[in-house]
């Protein structure tokens, strides 16, 4: 039996729309496809949870204890996670710090500030590794068809515990200058971690051009990146759109607030395109 797929959203600069992406992407998959999806925030602004309709800061536990667990062994954890009020009855305590959403098939756990006092633990040999570990370990990652994390937009010991413990990649590139740069960098990223770590199976799964405006540069990067990646590029572009926003700032998914919108139905073709690529062929030589 597969474990799930474990796609990390990054990009090493910030103002992506990595968290949009995979709340609503997250989301779709649930409520329309019928997958379970865990939706990772490893981002110490702790978007991801507030977007879902979360209060991040009166989560007991958060994305941190991932990165502490693997550390200090499940004695640390014989105190469980209490359900909150939406997650009575839906499923037993758990090992992992996950919150349900008003979402049935979506979980998620959550960040928040304390995530940016890792790393810690100087005597650790492999601090990068953590994340990996405790996901490897844990009993319950398997009942979910997708893992999605939310990376930090900023290359460090957080993002490269992401990309150690993913092996999918999805890269929003937002449609400007330094697109391309930014692009670059993630690419040799990722040749570093197969060959130091030992991680051949990492790979990028979907670049997807993010705040797409009708303008000659925005047309020139876009036509850059398919050069680029012309197997990797998202058939779908994503614009602006103000329902998308809206959405969030009530703490929803653009699928709850707004399902007729444009916006819904650019991140319901692209959640739809992530899932038709799957795993790469065997013997293919992934990105």
């Amino acid at each position: 039996m597969h474990g799930p797929r474990l796609i990390a959203f990054i990009n090493e600069k910030g103002g992506s729309a990595k968290t949009t992406l995979v709340s609503n992407i997250g989301s779709y998959l649930a409520m329309s496809r019928g997958r379970r999806v865990l939706a990772i925030d490893m981002d110490p602004q702790g978007q991801l949870g507030k977007v879902l309709g979360i209060d991040v800061h009166r989560r007991r536990q958060s994305a941190i204890d991932l990165l502490l667990d693997s550390v200090l062994g499940d004695a640390s954890l014989d105190n469980a996670v209490e359900p909150s009020t939406a997650d009575a009855g839906r499923r037993p305590a758990s090992l992992l710090p996950i919150t349900s959403t008003r979402i049935p098939q979506l979980d998620v756990i959550v960040a928040n500030k304390s995530l940016g006092l890792f790393p810690g633990f100087d005597d650790d040999l492999d601090p990068t590794g953590r994340l990996s570990r405790t996901l490897r370990n844990s009993r319950e990652i398997d009942e979910y068809d997708f893992v999605l994390f939310d990376a930090p937009p900023s290359f460090g010991p957080l993002t490269l515990n992401v990309l150690r413990a993913a092996n999918e990649i999805v890269v929003p590139v937002p449609l400007t200058f330094l697109a391309m740069d930014g692009c670059a960098e993630l690419t040799r990223t990722i040749a570093t971690i197969r060959d130091r770590y030992d991680h051949p199976a990492l790979h990028i799964t979907m670049v997807v051009p993010t705040f797409f405006r009708r303008t000659k540069l925005a047309k020139e990067v876009l036509d850059k990146l398919k050069q680029r990646f012309p197997k990797e590029i998202a058939h779908t572009v994503v614009g602006y759109h103000v329902k998308i926003d809206e959405a969030q700032s009530h703490g929803m998914s653009v699928f709850e607030y707004a399902p007729r919108d444009r916006g819904a139905l650019v991140m319901a073709e692209l959640a739809e395109e992530l899932e038709l690529r799957g795993r790469p062929a065997p013997g293919t030589d992934p990105v």
